[in-house]
């Protein structure tokens, strides 16, 4: 009976994921489309060989296919197959439970173990050849823009003066940072330069936008601040999830990384504007 009830869990599971893929492949182009399709006419193969077994018709998680084609139009096709990818590892270890009864279930989780190499392999989408263009951007412009804004709300107590400041130094910086990342793929013969100088700037910009959008909101600096500080932490935990499912590396160890570079910045920033007002006398 719970051979059964594993058993149809698998057909759930391989029937959903041939609907997935099949979404997916609207999203591919070239050799990925290719790998898409045969992914999923194995899965249904899968399901077929379950069926057998069972004598019975599994609906498919619709949840579940919506989400991930959800995911793959708003965060790309790398993205949502690297989060299938997690589950196919989930899957080598449930059929190896079963693989006693049912020896034939080799070839499954031969499968299985091909379709993890060929998601790896498959993976060519142009916002990901760059993804280390937006890690610079991101990661300069917190640890910069927060502690600027850390600085100056102590020194300067005024948020129309402090958002004015941060949004100029923050776009001379974009320039700046767009410019030499041009300049460095220039150097290294890159033919893709301006698309890496384009991501590391709309970065860089994104961040300066969220980070100082606060001081034209609130009028209490201090409050400015905290705002500011919960808008680059949340941008730490997105976009620190994406790249850790990208890149396959340990969120937790990347977000506290990020997170206490930029809180560390930007608390040296904060006693800096404090000594600064004190010892300058800067009024508001």
């Amino acid at each position: 009976m719970e051979t059964q009830k594993l058993i149809l869990g698998f057909q759930k599971s391989e029937i959903t994921e041939y609907h997935i893929y099949k979404n997916l492949i609207k999203f591919a182009k070239g050799k990925n489309k290719k790998v898409l399709s045969k992914l999923s006419k194995d899965e249904l193969k899968h399901y077929t060989f379950w069926k057998e077994y069972t004598k019975k018709e599994v609906s498919p998680n619709k949840l579940k296919i919506f989400f991930y084609t959800l995911i793959a139009r708003i965060l790309g096709l790398t993205f949502a197959v690297k989060l299938m990818e997690a589950g196919e590892k989930e899957a080598e270890e449930a059929y190896a439970k079963v693989l006693k009864d049912f020896p034939s279930a080799k070839s499954i989780l031969k499968d299985e173990e091909d379709h993890e190499n060929a998601l790896v392999r498959m993976i060519s989408e142009e916002s990901t050849e760059h993804i280390g263009s937006m890690v610079l951007g991101i990661n300069d412009a917190l640890v910069e823009i927060t502690g600027t804004l850390a600085g100056l709300t102590f020194a300067l107590q005024n948020t129309a003066i402090v958002g004015l400041a941060g949004l100029i130094t923050g776009i001379s910086a974009t320039l700046s940072m767009a410019a030499s990342e041009y300049l460095s793929k220039r150097t290294d013969d890159s033919k893709n330069a301006f698309k890496a100088a384009s991501y590391t700037g709309f970065a860089y910009l994104l961040a300066v936008a969220a980070l100082v959008s606060p001081y034209f909101i609130l009028k209490s600096p201090i409050g400015a601040l905290a705002f500011a500080i919960s808008n680059a932490i949340i941008i730490i935990f997105a976009f620190t999830l994406f790249t850790s499912v990208i890149r396959e590396v340990s969120f937790k160890k990347s977000f506290l990384e990020m997170v206490s570079i930029s809180l560390g910045v930007a608390f040296i920033s904060f006693v800096i504007g404090i000594l600064a007002r004190k010892f300058l006398n800067t009024t508001s």
